[in-house]
């Protein structure tokens, strides 16, 4: 259950009139009132045989009094209004049931608490089957202001008991972090207009794949114009841009007037100032890094998410998880036609995931942010879905740390967004995943060859050996290391540095997270035969070497306190 709170200034009379009218796409069926201040309200919808703007107006008349009667002392924000919505799976609830729970929540908001008579004036309005309005005023009956300290989140508190109270679905609680949900209006305009999203949601992910592509705030203005956007800077008197506002063309209000989006209203992280701060930490690297694939950069790097959410401080791990998120963001952009759609799913969803309370440390992220950003920029540089492939098995993992660590902190909503998002990232890796693994294993070796890798795993990692050798994956992950093989590497010692890199025990499949791991290992430069004897001699001599005597000494113990 949802509640939302919404103040204005002036008359109830237009928000009156909005609630009892046919709705902007004659959604409203049947407008009637539920309860009221004192249960005896004029209404609109139960008076036959009335004109009813004339009901209309005595109604919202009564509603104003208390503002009215105080003339030049009324406050300047007089209209409270608190639209309340069931889930779609939730039950009907009788009128009789949304009643007292709009009296639960006038209570819990200050607006009319249980038992003052001279509480706040105002009414609760049905209109379909799966919410209700209040609409109230803000002055109560003595003449005083109502006591709402924080009305929003008393009536989230409340709204969660009455959803165990009476069964509903119950929702995560949040922490004021969530991005803005599109409103009735805006879903209704995109259902007519035959969008499956709506404007504000379209901008949402335009705004935030140009943030994840940008190196600069002058690319990010280049990049959001690019989409297709229109865009309107906000300047101060110095000629300093201050923020954005953007709009979708064609998406005009009455007046045909561009309906603007500022970036602080589509999502907290996407204000200017946020922008400018996460660009500022992502800047050049201090140090020349050097050149390799993007693809296996963007691995590694990804690869190492779990450990900085369970071993580095939460302001790296939050500024890790944003960088994940921001490679989310761009990665349908390389994905195949198949699995695009369950990408940007998985992409919309962990959005969620990317902000708490928490100030994120980008600075660790370097490495993901401009890796992803090269793919990003030459999409076309894996042709077999590999590498691909290869990435999301590493990105399935760190999703599922970062549920793990969002529940150790407690944050139920971005634990359940984490959650969702594994469910479409499994999907998306699956249908990619597939083809090259059945690619690789036409490849794989002879059956002698397959029993001497086997040979080793069970010497290497007993606890895993049979559950990988029985995988389907196993053909694939024979044919990378007999291929590896046949570039120069020694099989038993790359397969000991891919099991050395991360443990294997949290793996969904260590058959095909050990595939990808040697590919990515077998694609390096291989040591000359040379190398690879003076290694091997170097680790039998320093083998057989006898350890040296230690001679014990005298315990180390801080210089004597001279006393005076």
């Amino acid at each position: 259950m949802i509640p939302k709170i919404i103040t204005g200034r002036g008359s109830t009379r237009r928000l009156i009139a909005y609630l009892f009218g046919k709705g902007t796409a004659n959604e409203h069926v049947d407008p009637h009132l539920v309860g009221s201040w004192n249960d005896f309200a004029p209404d609109p919808g139960r008076s036959p045989q009335r004109d009813p703007k004339e009901v209309e107006k005595q109604l919202f008349t009564q509603l104003d009094q208390p503002i009215t009667m105080l003339g030049s002392r009324a406050p300047k924000t007089t209209v409270w209004h608190c639209p309340v919505r069931a889930a779609p799976e939730d039950p009907v609830l009788s009128d009789a049931q949304w009643a007292e729970i709009a009296r639960r929540i006038v209570a819990a908001a200050g607006i009319a608490p249980a038992g003052d008579a001279e509480a706040c004036r105002w009414v609760a309005v049905r209109h379909a089957d799966d919410h209700i309005h209040i609409a109230a005023t803000l002055a109560r009956q003595d003449g005083r202001r109502p006591r709402r300290d924080h009305d929003i989140r008393a009536a989230q508190r409340e709204a969660r008991k009455i959803e165990i109270d009476y069964g509903l679905r119950r929702l995560k609680p949040g922490d004021g972090t969530a991005a803005k949900r599109p409103t009735s209006k805006e879903h209704f305009k995109a259902k007519r207009q035959g969008q499956d999203a709506t404007s504000r949601e379209i901008l949402r992910k335009r705004v935030r794949r140009a943030v994840a592509a940008a190196s600069s705030e002058a690319e990010f203005f280049e990049l959001l114009e690019a989409t297709g956007m229109t865009v309107r800077p906000k300047t101060g008197p110095s000629g300093d841009v201050l923020g954005y506002s953007v709009a979708l063309p064609g998406d005009v209000n009455e007046q045909d007037e561009p309906i603007w989006y500022s970036g602080s209203t589509l999502a907290s992280d996407l204000s200017l100032p946020k922008i400018r701060q996460r660009l500022a930490d992502c800047g050049p690297e201090p140090v020349v890094v050097r050149p390799g694939d993007p693809w296996h950069q963007a691995t590694a790097a990804t690869e190492r998410i779990p450990h900085h959410l369970t071993h580095g401080d939460d302001r790296v791990a939050q500024g890790q998880l944003a960088a994940l998120g921001g490679a989310l963001a761009l990665l349908p952009v390389t994905a195949p036609d198949t699995a695009r759609a369950e990408l940007e799913r998985a992409a919309a969803t962990f959005e969620r995931a990317t902000r708490s309370r928490i100030a994120a440390d980008h600075t660790s992220a370097r490495v993901l942010r401009r890796s992803v950003q090269t793919i990003w920029r030459n999409p076309t540089g894996q042709s077999d879905g590999a590498a691909l492939a290869m990435l999301l098995n590493a990105m399935l993992t760190a999703v599922a740390f970062a549920m793990h660590w969002h529940r150790k902190h407690q944050h139920a909503q971005q634990e359940a967004a984490a959650g969702q998002a594994i469910v479409h990232l499994q999907t998306a890796y699956a249908q990619i995943a597939e083809p090259v693994l059945d690619n690789l294993a036409r490849n794989a070796p002879t059956l002698q060859t397959k029993h001497r890798y086997a040979h080793h795993l069970k010497q290497a990692v007993p606890e895993h050996a049979e559950r990988i050798i029985q995988d389907r994956a196993w053909d694939a992950l024979a044919a990378v290391l007999a291929e590896a093989e046949a570039t120069g590497h020694n099989a038993a010692t790359i397969l000991d540095q891919a099991l050395n890199q991360r443990t294997l025990d949290d793996a969904r499949s260590p058959a095909r997270a050990l595939t990808w791991r040697i590919q990515r290992l077998g694609q390096r430069h291989a040591p000359s035969p040379r190398a690879q004897a003076a290694k091997a001699r170097s680790v039998a001599q320093h083998t057989a070497a006898p350890a040296p005597a230690t001679t014990a000494g005298p315990p180390l113990r801080p210089p004597p306190v001279r006393r005076r």
